[in-house]
């Protein structure tokens, strides 16, 4: 096994960590404190290609794949978790059904303007009252000649409602098994459809520069042509792109907790205390130590969930495993820089404030930590 970088994958990595550091890091946190989305960033991103890189040239994209955008989201999240999990849900639950499981007909009226960053899409999944329990979903799409007709709601949609969101994709109800259990399918619905109402922005925690809002659905018809997949497929449709989306999702935990080892190593270096720079004191140099091991095995995990995924092997429990353990580490590095940094840790001037309240989400979406852990089991034949 050899995890060391191509050229090219080190380029790319270098080019998305100065991007970072020279256009996101000086404007992010006014975009976080006003809670407003940054879309000068976003276009940006989007003439850098980021949005393009594991698609396939034939569609707009660079070429690249899914662990070239792994290499992005964590230098993207060394900085900022806002920005970095906006690319991501742009990519992995916005185009990558549409590219995965979509008519040739789709792909060419959406993808497009997706892979080069025009244009953003939600993925309607979670819903008020049912959470991790997916197959319990209420949203029911009923087909009505040649429309299907939608009625429910979803909450915690990312990238949802901004000015350039152009769909979301709805799991929804079609039908019921002969086995008595629910068919699910997967609806393109586009946005400014009506029936279709994206509620106001949630007031959260964290993740201040990202887009999330409450979708609701009151009798929204979209033609049935924009059925995505095979009727009765959805279920299993999403349950592909989690899986992949856990690896990015670790990348990005990932670099989180990097981001912790940054600024705790450049302020151990600047603060003094007791005549002597803090970073002296043998406590706060086995603090980043530990930081700095956290990081570094995190992150040897979701290299290998990758390499599994893009030879073809079976990946879920590895990318069960580098979720659940990158985020637990980003949430323990968050504290530890939070507590190096003392008072200051507390001040929102500081990038580790924002890292600590952003490093929660990551024990809770695309799977909470206890989902994890019974993927990781269930595989294990318990």
């Amino acid at each position: 096994m050899d995890f060391r970088l191509t050229e090219e994958q080190e380029a790319l990595r270098e080019s998305v960590r100065d991007f970072a550091r020279e256009v996101v890091a000086p404007v992010i946190a006014e975009h976080y404190e006003k809670h407003t989305f940054p879309y000068e960033v976003v276009r940006q991103m989007g003439k850098m290609g980021l949005f393009g890189l594991p698609f396939s040239e034939e569609y707009g994209g660079m070429g690249g794949n899914y662990f070239t955008l792994c290499l992005a989201l964590e230098e993207l999240a060394r900085v900022d978790s806002s920005v970095a999990i906006t690319l991501e849900a742009a990519i992995s639950l916005g185009a990558m059904p549409i590219y995965r499981f979509g008519t040739e007909e789709q792909k060419a009226q959406w993808l497009p303007k997706l892979i080069s960053g025009e244009a953003l899409a939600g993925f309607g999944l979670t819903e008020p009252g049912v959470g991790s329990d997916a197959g319990g979903t209420q949203t029911r799409a009923v087909l009505d000649g040649d429309e299907w007709v939608i009625n429910g709601s979803k909450a915690f949609i990312t990238n949802s409602g901004t000015d350039i969101t152009t769909l979301v994709t709805v799991t929804a109800v079609t039908g019921t098994r002969p086995d008595g259990s629910k068919e699910l399918s997967t609806i393109i619905v586009p946005s400014g459809t009506p029936g279709f109402t994206v509620a106001p922005a949630y007031s959260k925690v964290g993740w201040n520069a990202s887009d999330t809002h409450e979708l609701t659905f009151d009798d929204c018809r979209v033609p049935a042509g924009n059925l995505l997949g095979e009727r009765g497929r959805g279920f299993a449709q999403f349950l592909r792109i989690l899986d992949e989306g856990r690896i990015a999702i670790a990348a990005l935990a990932v670099g989180l907790a990097q981001g912790c080892v940054d600024e705790s190593l450049k302020y151990a270096r600047e603060r003094h205390a007791f005549g002597q720079p803090i970073g002296n004191y043998q406590a706060i140099q086995f603090k980043i130590a530990d930081m700095e091991m956290r990081a570094h095995t995190a992150r040897l995990a979701y290299y290998d969930a990758a390499a599994r995924m893009l030879a073809g092997e079976p990946f879920k429990r590895q990318a069960a495993i580098a979720k659940l353990h990158a985020s637990t580490i980003a949430v323990d590095n968050a504290r530890e820089a939070t507590q190096i940094h003392g008072g200051y840790g507390f001040m929102n001037e500081y990038p580790v404030a924002r890292f600590w309240r952003d490093s929660k989400i990551l024990e809770i979406g695309e799977g909470t930590s206890e989902v994890q852990r019974m993927i990781i089991a269930r595989d294990l034949g318990l």
